[in-house]
């Protein structure tokens, strides 16, 4: 085989170059129309983009407010992307000329994308960029454009137990009132205990509708637990402990754990959860959206400067910005307009896949979703990295 190879000329492939050059330039530029049971299927359950309006808007408190979204046959969306509880939608805005992305959870029954309707519930994070402009611009009407529906933060029978404890803090309630809604509904078959935590009971989302479903469906069990108030009957005083959660959970069988709230409780929850020996599998994490202030870690490195210089290459163009070392790269990027791609925001789903060709970053512990050849092949996601030196990335076409 070796002999034969040494005859071959390379001036014998220039003619092949040449027809497979010219084949290309005379194929037809549009792509073949697929039509199959599963293509159809795939397509609708995965829409690169879903094109929506504002049917309604519910207000939840000062902060809070649940948009209800339909399809906006206008824009070519004729029907919503089906999905399980627990998953989240990438919405999509151009903020004074510059792309911007933010992932919400859907509130809302799986049941509902059937009758045409997703609900986000959302809550106005002080300084934040995106629930902000979604306050002050979103009303009946307004036309929205969003992913399809995404995350792993869903009930999956082969790995989780039959019986789950879910503990929420604040707005991470809302996958929680879509999966309660989905058992309630027969999508979903577990036992669900909720330990929601909140500040007072002014303060809870969705009282009444939880009180409801609770009432309805045997499989659903909801616990408050109030931080700065005290009340008689089924109330719990403090913060979800382990003490607590055993206090709730079967003594005599398996149990899984899902959580979502701020940053602040999964800090906390976590120290706890450590104490209940539980399985890995067990215990599912909701992603935590933008992590801030990666100066509050235990192992994050001391003596960084406050500012570095970030060099990025998109495609051909190459920018230099400088940024703050409390933000991540993608905060950086986006602030000196700098468009990235992404979804979750958090290092789960892996759209802002970069490589770092020089300099040093640090990764919340919590948001190390890199395999072992990203590590090997320094590659990193800017979402949820923090510069601690000048760095130079290569990062995909925005999407």
């Amino acid at each position: 085989m070796s002999s034969k190879l040494k005859t071959l000329k390379a001036r014998k492939f220039v003619s092949l170059l040449k027809n497979r050059q010219a084949t290309f330039k005379a194929a037809k530029s549009d792509l073949p129309q697929i039509n199959d049971q599963a293509t159809v299927i795939a397509r609708a359950l995965h829409p690169k983009r879903q094109y929506l309006t504002v049917e309604s808007v519910t207000e939840r408190g000062e902060d809070c407010k649940s948009y209800t979204l339909i399809p906006d046959k206008d824009r070519g969306t004729d029907s919503l992307a089906y999905f399980s509880a627990g998953k989240y939608l990438t919405v999509f805005e151009n903020i004074e000329g510059m792309p911007v992305t933010r992932a919400y959870s859907i509130s809302s029954s799986p049941k509902d994308s059937l009758n045409g309707k997703y609900v986000l519930t959302i809550k106005l994070v002080e300084g934040g960029l995106m629930s902000r402009y979604i306050f002050d611009t979103w009303k009946k009407g307004t036309k929205v454009e969003v992913s399809a529906p995404s995350g792993n933060f869903e009930y999956q029978p082969l790995r989780d137990a039959e019986k789950v404890i879910c503990i929420a803090g604040g707005s991470g309630i809302t996958p929680f009132i879509s999966m309660a809604n989905a058992v309630a509904d027969g999508d979903e078959d577990f036992e669900m205990t909720l330990l929601y935590g909140s500040r007072t009971s002014e303060s809870i989302l969705f009282y009444d509708e939880l009180k409801e479903l609770e009432s309805k469906c045997s499989k659903v069990k909801v616990i408050h637990v109030l931080s700065d108030e005290e009340k008689e009957g089924q109330w719990e005083k403090g913060f979800i402990t382990a003490e607590l959660i055993k206090k709730y959970a079967p003594s005599d069988e398996a149990y899984s754990i899902f959580l979502c709230g701020p940053q602040q409780m999964y800090s906390f929850v976590d120290k706890e959860l450590e104490k209940l020996q539980l399985p890995k599998k067990y215990i599912r994490h909701e992603m935590f959206g933008e992590f801030h202030n990666p100066t509050s870690q235990d192992d994050y490195p001391e003596n960084i400067p406050e500012k570095v210089k970030i060099t990025v290459t998109i495609q051909d163009s190459t920018y230099t910005v400088e940024g703050l070392t409390n933000d991540s790269v993608m905060q950086t990027l986006e602030k000196n307009k700098i468009a990235v791609p992404a979804r979750c925001r958090s290092g789960e789903c892996g759209f802002c896949h970069s490589h770092l060709l020089s300099g040093k970053v640090y990764v919340p512990k919590a948001l190390e979703y890199r395999r072992m050849a990203d590590h090997k092949f320094g590659c990193i996601h800017p979402c949820c990295s923090f510069p601690l030196t000048d760095i130079e990335i290569s990062v995909p076409v925005a999407k």
